[in-house]
């Protein structure tokens, strides 16, 4: 498929975004295509960066997503890559679902829902991994923020510290540690193979265009976002 891609943006001058890259496989075409000037980007998601296909047990239909998750020694090549820069941006694939769908109760990998909730564990869930291959705050901003407010747009409005830019920011101890509970997501189904993981980094405060939207273990206010 990504050859597909590769091939469509060359012919027509295309921009492309691959989204969801859960192996390294793909990284030599996509570096030949970069060199070659084709407009492409991409992305990999949080639990390819954690997760391993040997860590998945019988009935873990909470691991189950699209692309599926891959053997640690791909996983270890899929950081590589990111931190070479080889691949654009961190994105949460954030695919909630409720319990049945994902077919918890009889380990249906076959009819469970593809998709894993991350999107209030993005955050300490790469960093707790970022930080173990001496991984920098200033690549996580990268990765997580500029590049995603670059790709849509938004930059430099969003992602980035500095005069004239929404204040979107979070007040972090990135040495924290904290056992996942998904009783206490906010995510409308939460649950989440992150379940009992410890991960590294505890958000505090989280501000959205300068108001404090989190704080204290709490959401404050409704509904805040804008229409793009």
């Amino acid at each position: 498929a990504i050859n597909l891609l590769l091939r469509l943006a060359r012919e027509y001058g295309t921009r492309v975004h691959i989204v969801h890259l859960a192996t390294d496989a793909a990284v030599s075409a996509l570096r030949a295509a970069r060199a070659e000037g084709v407009p492409i980007t991409v992305e990999t998601c949080p639990h390819y960066l954690t997760f391993a296909a040997e860590d998945i047990g019988d009935g873990r239909t909470d691991l189950k997503c699209a692309p599926p998750i891959r053997a640690r020694a791909v996983r270890d090549r899929l950081w590589q890559a990111l931190q070479d820069g080889e691949i654009d941006l961190i994105a949460t694939d954030h695919s909630p679902a409720p319990r049945s769908l994902k077919h918890l109760d009889d380990g249906d990998f076959i009819q469970a829902w593809g998709g894993i909730a991350s999107l209030q564990l993005g955050l300490p869930a790469v960093w707790t991994v970022a930080a173990a291959r001496a991984a920098s705050l200033a690549s996580m901003a990268r990765w997580l923020a500029e590049a995603p407010a670059r790709l849509a747009g938004l930059h430099p409005r969003k992602g980035v510290i500095a005069a004239g830019a929404d204040a979107d920011l979070v007040v972090w101890d990135p040495s924290a540690l904290t056992t996942v509970d998904a009783g206490a997501l906010y995510h409308r189904h939460p649950i989440t193979p992150y379940h009992g993981r410890q991960l590294r980094g505890r958000v505090h405060t989280t501000f959205l265009r300068g108001a404090v939207i989190y704080a204290d273990g709490s959401c404050r206010g409704g509904a805040t976002g804008q229409l793009i």
